[in-house]
């Protein structure tokens, strides 16, 4: 798990202390939060037949394994940390690369960070009686930012460590539903009819649902700078993490829609509950708000891990205040800045209106980055190897526009507040362009 290579910012006797599990983990953890256990009882409801739904569920691992080849030809190319920031400054111009580091600031990670520790304070409440959901959301978010600012590598441990345990609790579940899916006659009845008229409205929309669930395939690009031997253990830890993730998320929403009766799921948010009480009583029910709580606890942990890098990066960058640019070890001043908007997000913000503008804002910023690639491939011809060039990007751009736009038509609010962010950003950066001249990000800025 260690090499003596450099870090993107550190000096020649630098480390990078994340091997290639650390870097799927982190891809895993950020995958695997809740949304797989809240989602499918709607898409049921809305969608009425159980094969439509794990249609709806294959569909967003395609496109995330798309955005994943996408982005591991960009990480072969500029295998460092800072994410959206980095790619998009060097594939397109660096204020697009600023506005990119501005979204992550905010819809990246900090919103997300507070919705994932608002969950975890809801599913725990019971753990924590008379504690409310934000209060145990902000211990989550203080002591996971704590173990990250100590120490690289017991950081990146205890996230291995959490997310080995996820999986295994995630495929013990699966593994008692199978038992428990009738025989194939059976199951061929179980999938239903198309529905007439064929519910082509509420079809896109479950895209929009599941995107949600699949967000966070990219993570691994954020340590770039700490990873070793990272031209080739980033494109393949975004591979690998992403097609985990989706082959559990289709076993598992398998289970669901297969071996637990419909009506006990559709319409239903806690469908992961309900499904395991119903496989296995009581006992099984609680195994799943275990299961729920670990992911939510590794979501945290891999946006606190990889959060930081990007602003870190841009305060290398002149972007952001000095104070943020890390000395020796982890970015501490940018693990504490990322726990204090966060924190402000968790006490003012609903738990919704955060999901929609992750999702759409998010979403956008993927568009251009893939778009950014697209821009470098032309630029420097058959030099640069991309994966099923020229339709593999392409193919994702449409796939993910298409969602946002439905987003913006479902939910314009939360939509119109992704836009203003960007603006912001634009304005931020003409100040800091008036201010001085402003060069990309050196290949030697903070990791």
């Amino acid at each position: 798990m260690e090499a003596s290579s450099t870090t993107a910012g550190g000096g020649p006797h630098s480390r990078r202390p994340l091997g290639f599990w650390s870097a799927t983990a982190i891809v895993i953890a950020s995958m695997l939060g809740s949304g797989v256990f809240t989602t499918s009882g709607f898409l049921l409801a809305d969608l009425k037949a159980p094969w439509l739904v794990l249609v709806a569920w294959c569909v967003g691992g395609v496109v995330a394994l798309l955005g994943a080849l996408s982005y591991g030809a960009l990480a072969r190319r500029i295998p460092e940390s800072g994410g959206e920031y980095v790619f998009l400054s060097r594939t397109v111009h660096p204020s697009v690369g600023y506005v990119g580091g501005w979204v992550s600031l905010l819809a990246g990670f900090s919103a997300p960070l507070a919705a994932a520790a608002f969950a975890f304070g809801e599913y725990t409440r019971d753990w924590f009686p008379g504690l409310s959901p934000v209060v145990t959301g902000t211990l989550l978010l203080t002591g996971m930012s704590v173990l990250h600012a100590w120490d690289v590598r017991r950081g990146a441990l205890v996230q291995n460590l959490t997310v080995l345990i996820k999986v295994i609790l995630i495929t013990g579940l699966i593994g008692l539903g199978v038992a428990q899916i009738p025989d194939t006659a059976t199951v061929r009845g179980l999938l239903g009819e198309p529905p007439s008229p064929f519910p082509v409205t509420a079809l896109a929309m479950s895209f929009v649902w599941v995107s949600f669930s699949y967000a966070g395939w990219n993570a691994a690009i954020y340590v770039g700078g700490e990873v070793a031997d990272p031209e080739r253990t980033l494109p393949r830890s975004l591979l690998a993490g992403s097609l985990l993730v989706t082959a559990l998320y289709l076993a598992v929403n398998a289970v669901f829609v297969l071996a637990v009766p419909a009506n006990l799921i559709a319409g239903r948010l806690d469908v992961g509950r309900i499904a395991a009480a119903h496989l296995g009583g009581a006992r099984w029910a609680t195994l799943a708000t275990v299961l729920i709580a670990t992911a939510l606890l590794t979501t945290v942990s891999s946006q606190i891990m990889a959060g930081p890098r990007v602003y870190a990066r841009m305060a290398a960058d002149g972007f952001l205040p000095a104070w943020l640019r890390p000395r020796e070890g982890p970015p501490r001043a940018a693990i504490v800045f990322q726990w204090v908007l966060a924190v402000v997000l968790l006490w003012t913000a609903s738990y919704q209106s955060l999901l929609t503008f992750i999702g759409f804002t998010l979403s956008l910023s993927n568009v251009v980055t893939v778009l950014g690639l697209i821009r470098l491939r032309q630029r420097e011809g058959r030099e640069f190897s991309v994966l099923g060039w020229p339709w593999l990007p392409v193919t994702f751009v449409v796939a993910v526009l298409g969602i946002a736009i439905l987003s913006m038509a479902q939910a314009p609010l939360p939509s119109l507040a992704g836009f203003g962010l960007l603006g912001l950003g634009w304005c931020s950066w003409w100040l800091s362009a008036r201010s001085g001249p402003v060069e990309p990000p050196s290949k030697s800025g903070a990791s």
